[in-house]
């Protein structure tokens, strides 16, 4: 069955209906609140969140065409208030195995990805968020700021400074002394 009916059915309450539509896009809807919120636990519990609202919500979708953004929507929204109830909680880490095949020395993949996480880290959830939806998901930015439920003006701010923050902060190396004129080191 194609998307529209099982939306259709799903708000008529249809669990089985409801459970097909989130299954295609549940590992989506993970892979973009591990992006944003570092965290594997948080990310799940962001998920769990927003397909319950998604649930709850549904009847009141009135386009079924942006079924697939209007999940993205509740889930960067549920990232959100974790990051919001989590604040103070410091948050570990843990980098998946990398698996390139043919691939005998991945050791520069591993610190690219390091220093990547590095940056993400010192974005807050809102910029982490853009810069997860329109870079490693590959959305494009109007499509970020509707996911958002924000202006494109604001979508395009967030993601700008997030890239000074990032570059400043971590992807470009600090300047080292400076060597003026009579070999003095200022």
């Amino acid at each position: 069955m194609d998307q529209h009916g099982l939306i259709e059915r799903a708000q008529q309450g249809d669990h089985d209906a409801f459970a097909e539509l989130v299954d295609s896009a549940i590992a989506r809807l993970d892979a973009a609140a591990r992006l944003i919120l570092r965290d594997r636990e948080l990310a799940q519990d962001a998920v769990q969140d927003a397909l319950l609202r998604a649930w709850r919500d549904i009847r009141g979708l009135r386009d079924p065409g942006r079924f697939d953004a209007w999940l993205y929507r509740l889930t960067v929204h549920a990232c959100l208030d974790q990051a919001r109830r989590r604040r103070r909680r410091a948050v570990e880490v843990a980098l998946d195995p990398l698996h390139l095949p043919g691939s005998p020395d991945s050791s520069g993949d591993l610190v690219r990805r390091d220093l990547l996480d590095q940056a993400l880290r010192t974005l807050d959830p809102a910029q982490r968020a853009v810069v997860a939806l329109h870079y490693l998901l590959d959305l494009p930015l109007r499509e970020v700021a509707e996911v958002l439920g924000i202006p494109l003006g604001t979508a395009k701010s967030r993601l700008h400074y997030a890239l000074e923050t990032m570059r400043s902060g971590v992807l470009e190396p600090p300047a080292g002394p400076t060597v003026v004129p009579g070999g003095q080191v200022a």
